[in-house]
């Protein structure tokens, strides 16, 4: 990575620290006491972490880490999302991680979403079993590369609407739309991930007013306080699109205030040496004017029918038989070549894998807290 590439993650990363805490304490004001959610009784009580072997730190949360985990029973690989109810207690945020998991069991049926295949808990901590997409994020790719030639971002763009337009349809709103959050699998096609900032129920005309999401990221109306909708992941996606043709996002600054002041007024800048397509696909998304946006009045029909993506057949898309522009060259289902190594030089404690008594005083206080986080897809053997 260069050097102002990993000043960019270092600055990305405290910016995106500032904005979950920003964002709790406006939810905290919002929201009455959510420790007393009930959520069912448990689907699978016989899953548990001496179930795998972790063998590396993949990536890392708010609320806990990623791990890359070898099945013991059947030598199979997955990303385990292990979350410390502790931290989520104490900010207040099951019903945000219980969104997650709903969001997740939907998310199956779309070849550009991560699949979960199970979850599970224990006294101290939830267990989330995904795939493991081992591409790389877009952004590791990114830093590397500085930017992506159209014909490659068209390609990334094209994936990321069809499971953007996808989870709208669901009436679910993505809300953390960023590079970090896509991946790259095996062959270079999109799995978009980290579902913990979705908000469901938002139809069509329907809004909502949570400060959430990742600074560069933000649409106007977010940083305005105001009511909005769906059209914010078309805004995102503008962002991720102008960062892959040109290297940053289209208002970034070192100074947060002062690019929060460049997202409300600056006018977007589209220096040269790009396709009059691609410019009018970036000025679409990135209308300030959410009413007036890209997918304001159609959604992905507006998106998908754009003149920048006139070489796409979203059918052959959406059933992979598009080769992807570049290929991450993975050398099998354990490889972690490309993950950050910021993640994957991090040593794998040891209590990850334990089944911890059920003694302490946190077991008592959570064991309402989590009830029907597990979860069993059927059409898998897993006990």
């Amino acid at each position: 990575m260069t050097k102002m590439g990993l000043q960019v993650h270092k600055e990305r990363n405290l910016h995106r620290v500032f904005t979950e805490v920003k964002g709790t304490i406006m939810q905290r004001l919002r929201s009455s006491s959510s420790s007393d959610v009930n959520l069912g009784p448990s689907d699978n009580p016989h899953a548990r972490p001496t179930d795998f072997d972790f063998l590396a730190v993949i990536g890392k949360g708010t609320f806990g880490k990623v791990l890359l985990a070898k099945r013991k029973c059947d030598g199979t690989f997955y990303a385990v999302k292990v979350l410390q109810k502790k931290i989520i207690l104490k900010k207040k945020e099951q019903k945000n991680i219980m969104a997650e998991r709903n969001v997740l069991l939907k998310s199956l049926k779309h070849p550009f979403l991560v699949g979960l295949h199970y979850s599970f808990q224990t006294p101290e901590k939830l267990y989330f079993v995904l795939d493991y997409v081992n591409g790389g994020e877009l952004f590791f790719h990114l830093q590397r590369e500085r930017c992506f030639p159209e014909p490659r971002a068209r390609f990334y763009t094209a994936e990321v609407a069809s499971a953007i337009g996808y989870l709208h349809s669901l009436n679910i709103v993505y809300r953390d739309l960023k590079p970090e959050n896509i991946l790259l699998d095996s062959v270079g096609h999109v799995v978009l991930t980290d579902f913990g900032l979705c908000k469901e129920g938002i139809e069509p005309e329907s809004t909502t007013s949570t400060f959430c999401g990742t600074p560069e990221y933000l649409a106007p109306e977010v940083l305005k306080k105001q009511p909005y909708d769906r059209t914010v992941d078309w805004w995102c996606l503008g962002v991720v699109l102008y960062e892959m043709l040109y290297g940053l996002p289209p208002f970034y600054s070192r100074d947060v205030s002062e690019m929060y002041d460049s997202i409300l007024h600056k006018p977007l800048s589209l220096p040269g040496g790009k396709s009059p397509a691609a410019c009018e696909l970036l000025r679409g998304l990135l209308q300030k004017d959410p009413h007036r946006r890209l997918g304001a009045i159609a959604d992905f029909l507006e998106v998908k029918n754009q003149p920048f993506f006139s070489s796409i057949n979203w059918d052959d898309l959406y059933h992979k038989r598009i080769t992807p522009p570049y290929n991450p060259n993975v050398k099998g289902p354990a490889d972690t070549q490309n993950i950050d190594p910021e993640f994957t030089r991090e040593v794998v404690s040891s209590s990850v894998g334990c089944t911890p008594e059920l003694t302490s005083s946190l077991a008592a206080s959570s064991s309402n807290a989590f009830m029907g986080f597990s979860y069993v897809q059927s059409d898998d053997n897993f006990l």
